[in-house]
């Protein structure tokens, strides 16, 4: 490291203006760089500030997560995200809550956690398009990404100031890295490093804050923090298209290097840019950032494409040219809209069983509740649970139980009526919404699902199996009662507890004289 360099770093690292990390943070990453770190004392050290507590809660309940259950406590957030998931979010929250905008200086923070969160969102579709790929870890790295301009902004913001300027003055042509070590010595992603490194983050998120930029120059061998760096890398790009005045030159960019950096096929780039702003959106949300209306990535490109063309037209091919683009454009958020109605429908299914998924099943009920209270008409609710599923899978493997579970959900599927709904309640349990059913006739079409998939062959072209499930059925008339949602699944839920205690593959009716939530 070069003398400049080092008096550069000592500068910043024994600056007045660096942030302290809040308590809980510091010892957060204390506690999990040790191999031995406990859930329980994370939990209690996270549990000691309320805020954060709410803010980690608030997420953990999200469809960021899309648990089927909702998690009441930290130490529940701990155990089902696990510690990583969790140290990930505190370090979100942490860090973008410094800062706030001075009309003195030429920095935004809402602007620049605005692009991080549109870089973190690419990360985590990205990330679940690769097997292996921690999801909740890349989403926080990617967040962070920039942090040294973050610090240079806070330590010494006239200098940066004077970058910042430069940029604004012709922001295609110029290199913020370039600049930023001409006027201050080292590039963000140096200062970054370092301050990350003297606040104890963890190898991968260190790696990919000081090589984002630049990932055939990671000197490790580590396979995973590579993935990590090149998914950071592409995010970039990513941002670019968002707000780069030449957002084409970076779309065909990412199209380019996602594919040879990750493999990525034009199926998986293609759904990434055209639902990523909606999950900005979502996100921003979730994390309490404001963000300002994002248009799609198709149109952004639609209209980069059109200015192109315009700057080579006479007057009047420009008029005749822009009212082919108005149509062109037309056509395209009309077909954008019919995407986005396909895309919501696939958002309701279940991936493996295409049959509803849970959040579909809670709107679902919420609506037939609805029409049952305005109609004063009865609503059951089946609740079914494959009995002995897990020794299934343990035996078998995880592909014979994919398989279980995709031809139970057909067969169950084919026994209902038209307006019944069946949904995937989460891993081997079912939920069956039957409008208008009283109890007798929930408790026959109970019997005849339970009795079908007793019946039936699983034969999966090599092996044959037989199922059986366990079901807890309820009817209520929500205009006769003080009517809970949540109660009625509990009631069944409680039904269901007892057909499994009651020896499996049968049906048990709640009975409110018997049986106590």
């Amino acid at each position: 490291m070069s003398k400049p360099l080092n008096q550069a770093l000592n500068a910043l690292l024994t600056s007045g203006d660096l942030p302290t990390l809040p308590v809980v943070a510091s010892r957060l990453l204390e506690l999990t760089s040790r191999e031995d770190a406990a859930c329980t004392a994370i939990a209690d050290l996270i549990a000691q500030d309320i805020a954060l507590s709410a803010k980690i809660l608030k997420v953990a309940n999200s469809a960021f997560y899309n648990f089927p259950r909702k998690i009441a406590s930290i130490n529940q957030a701990v155990a089902l995200l696990g510690i990583n998931a969790v140290r990930s979010l505190v370090l979100s929250f942490t860090f973008i809550s410094m800062g706030s905008n001075d009309a003195a200086s030429l920095f935004n923070f809402d602007r620049f956690w605005e692009r991080s969160l549109v870089s973190a969102t690419a990360a985590r579709l990205l990330a679940a398009q690769i097997a292996h790929a921690n999801t909740d870890e890349i989403f926080t790295i990617s967040l962070l990404q920039n942090i040294g301009q973050l610090i240079f902004a806070l330590t010494v913001p006239s200098r940066y100031d004077q970058i910042l300027q430069k940029l604004a003055s012709d922001p295609k042509e110029l290199c913020d890295i370039a600049l930023e070590e001409e006027f201050l010595g080292m590039p963000h992603t140096i200062s970054g490093f370092e301050v990350a490194r003297f606040w104890g983050f963890p190898p991968t998120m260190l790696a990919a804050i000081r090589y984002h930029h630049a990932p055939s120059a990671y000197p490790g061998s580590d396979p995973q923090e590579l993935l990590t760096i090149k998914i950071v890398y592409l995010t970039d790009l990513i941002t670019k298209v968002f707000s780069s005045p030449t957002p084409e030159r970076f779309y065909r960019q990412f199209h380019e290097e996602a594919e040879q950096l990750l493999g990525l096929g034009d199926l998986e780039i293609t759904t990434i840019l055209k639902t990523i702003n909606r999950e900005i959106t979502q996100a921003a949300h979730y994390f309490d950032i404001t963000v300002n209306p994002l248009r799609s990535v198709p149109e952004i490109i639609q209209e980069a494409n059109i200015r192109l063309s315009l700057l080579h037209l006479t007057y009047e091919e420009m008029n005749r040219e822009l009212l082919q683009s108005k149509k062109a454009l037309e056509n395209l958020k009309k077909q954008l809209a019919e995407r986005n109605c396909l895309l919501d429908t696939l958002a309701n299914l279940d991936g493996l069983t295409e049959i509803n998924n849970h959040r579909f099943f809670q709107n679902f009920l919420r609506a037939e509740i609805e029409r049952a209270l305005k109609n004063q008409s009865p609503i059951a609710l089946l609740l079914a649970d494959i009995d002995h599923f897990k020794r299934c899978n343990d035996t078998y493997g995880h592909q014979a139980g994919d398989f279980i579970l995709k031809e139970l959900s057909r067969i169950a599927r084919e026994t209902l009526r038209e307006y019944d709904m069946i949904a995937r309640y989460g891993g081997e349990e079912f939920v069956f919404v039957l409008p208008e059913t009283r109890a007798e006739e929930a408790l026959h079409v109970a019997q005849r699902i339970c009795r079908t998939i007793a019946d039936h062959d699983f034969f999966d072209g090599q092996r044959h199996y037989r199922i059986t499930i366990s079901i807890g059925a309820v009817s209520a008339l929500p205009a006769h009662t003080d009517f809970s949602k949540n109660e009625f699944i509990a009631m069944a839920d409680t039904a269901l507890y007892a057909a499994k205690d009651r020896g499996r593959n049968q049906v048990v009716l709640f009975d409110p004289r018997r049986m106590k939530l």
